[in-house]
């Protein structure tokens, strides 16, 4: 049993102004975390080769990528929208992360880890087929999914995306995709707005569980039980890739929801016996959200440990 622990240096060049809430000290924060002794079996991968614009391209129209290039700034900060701003080194962060995510599958489909966790920023889950938008420049994990179908020739990919924010971008490259399964649990109302349980793909390849402010892990197990679980299980997936965002934890400054660490570390359990039962327990797990600095650091740690079967 082998989990990796992916983290690509480039991934602290993204700056953001002050205050923002998506800022390298979240990864500062993993990272402690992970030094604890009981961490000491990882394997980590700091060598990350930069995703290639063809497998960029395969979630992404180029016109995304060209525009996303040409609005990097030499200095300084750029806004992208009202949340989303780039640095000088937020492009070479982005296509990083997005390699974070390439290397996982390539290693975990190629059979060299049982699972995988990617510490990398930007985040991607709210990045559109052609829109950057909430703090999201490219979608890493729908550039992961694609290249496990391209590269590894894997036929069904099911994704579950517990952030507390819903993950529109995935659900918007998916839509119309009958071989990839987007599952989510996210706060309702809350940015981006999207998510309602009637959104169901084209081909009832989208689940949302709605939760509402307030509630907690009653309410996200029963979720992931009655709606999620069933269906991710009966989807019979090649691989599972977790956009794994932790603002739903009840320290978050963004959100509304009560989580604790176990919650996720419940979370973590029950999908791998999922991916036991269905795929060989390939997992790839790609950070999404999280911006209590507490809060982040104990629940990635929690989900870490289920992960390394702690």
């Amino acid at each position: 049993m082998t989990t990796l622990l992916i983290s690509p240096p480039s991934s602290m060049a993204h700056a953001t102004p002050p205050g923002h809430p998506e800022r390298p000290e979240r990864l500062r924060a993993i990272e402690q975390a992970l030094e604890q002794e009981k961490f000491a079996d990882l394997v980590r991968i700091r060598d990350v080769p930069a995703a290639d614009r063809d497998a960029i391209c395969r979630a992404h129209p180029p016109r995304h990528v060209d525009a996303l290039v040409a609005a990097a700034p030499r200095e300084g900060v750029v806004s992208i929208d009202a949340d989303t701003t780039m640095s000088a080194g937020t492009l070479e962060a982005a296509v990083h992360a997005a390699g974070a995510a390439i290397l996982a599958v390539d290693e975990v489909v190629g059979g060299s880890a049982t699972n995988a966790f990617c510490a990398a920023r930007p985040p991607g889950h709210h990045a559109e087929k052609a829109t950057a938008m909430g703090f999201c420049f490219f979608n890493n994990a729908a550039i992961a999914a694609r290249h496990a179908q391209k590269r590894h020739g894997l036929q069904r990919i099911a994704i579950l995306d517990w952030d507390v924010h819903h993950g529109n971008g995935t659900q918007d490259i998916f839509w119309d995709d009958a071989s990839v399964l987007y599952c989510s649990t996210h706060e309702m109302p809350l940015y981006p707005g999207t998510g309602a349980a009637s959104e169901r793909g084209a081909h009832d390849n989208i689940v949302n569980a709605v939760l509402h402010a307030g509630e907690g892990g009653e309410s996200f197990r029963e979720a992931l039980e009655v709606a999620i679980f069933p269906r991710i299980s009966a989807f019979r997936p090649d691989l599972i890739i977790i956009s794994a965002g932790f603002d739903a934890h009840w320290r978050d400054p963004l959100a509304n929801i009560n989580l604790t660490e176990e919650d996720f570390a419940w979370a973590t359990r029950e999908l791998m016996d999922i991916a036991d039962r269905q795929c060989g327990g390939r997992i790839v797990s790609l950070l999404e959200g999280g911006y209590d600095l507490q809060g982040l650091a104990a629940s990635v740690a929690a989900h870490v440990q289920c992960l390394m079967r702690g």
